[in-house]
């Protein structure tokens, strides 16, 4: 627990409650979202994760049993289980008793998100699901009880966050230009997957604030990183650095749990010290060995779980060979795994930045003949459609479906239509599952007899415009996406 005269007892207990509600929060995603995109019938079936992948490469619980039942199963179960690390855990239970049950418990959760994460296909293909399992698997190892964290498990977690963070801002200065002349940003608040209600304000602050914020972007990626692994006070600063930029990105924008679990890691660059000037630890201090940030209050690790984290960190470091040769690589790739297990990975965001906004709009029809129909338009919970709805806070919640098709607008036509046409079937259908995944339902549950797909420009309403009309949104269409089509004209792919 002691490293010099630091402890870590205090950063122990924040950093597995943060971890916790995370977990809740990706299970209750899983409990509402998978069985419609990912499941027996959903939009990329389950069976087909089974055909097309071996359990040694994508181990997940579903290659065994893949039924909506089991994913029900392990999506609530998870639910529980992380409530429990959240709200109880095994911290109340003697000390010989804690360490284990701490680590079944963590054990537990990281099987069961691994198996969402391996299975999920397209829709679990984001950065953070690799992250959130990584992060769970070092937890295993933080330990329970009175005695405070291997050491060593808390550099391995500042590892994680070095190689967020420097990942992210090698691959903007090697990708797109305007990461080097300063003007990415006069974008992003804009054409981000789902904007939230500042980012309009954000995207309207001055070019001069712009230039500076990414200016600031590079240090905090680029430098910052470094100071996770000096000693204290440094890393404090490093971790608090990191934390308020992160914080920044949550309040412009929605951006999954990224941001959150990110925060989460930081933690790990602080000592009790500076944890319990800056926390209300009221909360904790009845379980604190001697007060929250009393120094030589509790004893070290045991001796078990001292080798135990050796061990992982010999693994860690083993693993992290390829992870560093791409992030220091001209080649470099974002957001990929080098092990089944998603035990280390490389990270990266936003190398590129699009200049301007595609939203596909999707209407439906319930007229015999396309040609002279009225035709009403699905609405979702995140994605811009309506110009007149004020940009929604959904994070750290996931749209999975928004996001997806944030991406697939990027493009004229559709690119990977094995899903995008498998949506439209959906709706064809009337799918009660995936109806339940947008906002609304045009047709209260009955099937149309055609959709299509426009596909539009979207830019935010000026000042000046949106005093006038009340809209966050200017648009104009662009083309058409899919025209007029029935359920069996849908093409399969």
């Amino acid at each position: 627990m002691i490293a010099g005269s630091e402890e870590y007892w205090l950063v122990r207990f924040v950093l597995q409650r943060g971890l916790a509600l995370l977990y809740l929060l990706a299970f209750l995603v899983a409990a509402n979202q998978f069985r419609p995109l990912a499941g027996e019938d959903g939009i990329l079936p389950l069976d087909r994760y089974v055909e097309h992948a071996s359990f040694r490469e994508r181990p997940s619980l579903f290659f065994l049993v893949p039924s909506d039942r089991a994913i029900g199963v392990t999506a609530w179960s998870g639910v529980v289980l992380s409530a429990i690390a959240l709200l109880a855990g095994p911290y109340w239970l003697p000390a010989e008793y804690a360490v284990p049950a701490s680590m079944v418990l963590w054990t537990l959760l990281w099987g069961l998100y691994l198996s969402f994460v391996n299975a999920g296909q397209l829709f679990y293909g984001y950065g953070w699901e690799s992250m959130l399992v990584e992060t769970g698997f070092l937890a295993i190892f933080l330990g329970a009880g009175p005695a405070g964290p291997p050491v060593v498990v808390l550099w391995l977690l500042k590892w994680l966050v070095f190689r967020n963070m420097f990942g992210a801002g090698l691959i903007k200065l090697r990708g797109d230009a305007c990461w080097r002349d300063l003007t990415c940003l006069d974008y992003h608040y804009e054409t981000q997957p789902i904007p939230n209600p500042l980012s309009w304000v954000a995207h309207h602050l001055p070019d001069r604030f712009h230039r500076v914020e990414v200016l600031g972007n590079h240090v905090v990626e680029l430098a910052v990183p470094f100071l996770l692994l000096a000693p204290q006070p440094w890393s404090s600063i490093g971790g608090a650095a990191v934390v308020g930029f992160q914080a920044w990105l949550m309040l412009t924008g929605n951006f999954s749990f990224l941001n959150a679990l990110t925060i989460v890691q930081a933690v790990a660059a602080f000592s009790d010290r500076v944890l319990s000037t800056v926390l209300p630890v009221g909360a904790a201090s009845r379980a604190l060995p001697a007060g929250p940030g009393a120094v030589g209050a509790a004893s070290g690790p045991s001796l078990a779980l001292q080798i135990a984290a050796g061990g992982l960190a010999l693994v860690v470091i083993a693993l992290s060979v390829y992870p560093v040769r791409n992030m220091l690589s001209e080649r470099q790739v974002m957001n990929t795994a080098f092990d089944p297990l998603n035990l280390v990975n490389t990270y990266g965001a936003f190398g590129s930045i699009t200049r301007d906004r595609y939203e596909l709009v999707i209407q439906g029809t319930t007229a015999e003949d396309p040609r002279d129909a009225a035709w009403e338009t699905y609405r979702f919970k995140g994605k811009p459609t309506d110009p007149e709805r004020r940009p929604r806070q959904v994070a750290p919640y996931h749209l999975r479906l928004d996001w997806q098709l944030w991406f697939a607008a990027m493009h004229r036509r559709p690119r990977r239509g094995r899903w995008f046409y498998g949506f439209l079937r959906k709706l064809l259908a009337a799918d009660e599952a995936m109806l339940g995944l947008l906002a609304d339902d045009p047709f209260d549950g009955d099937a149309p007899t055609y959709v299509r797909v426009e596909r539009y420009r979207y830019r935010f309403t000026t000042p000046e415009e949106r005093a006038d009309t009340g809209r966050w949104w200017e648009r104009e269409r662009v083309n058409t996406y899919v025209p007029p089509v029935s359920l069996e004209e849908l093409p399969l792919r």
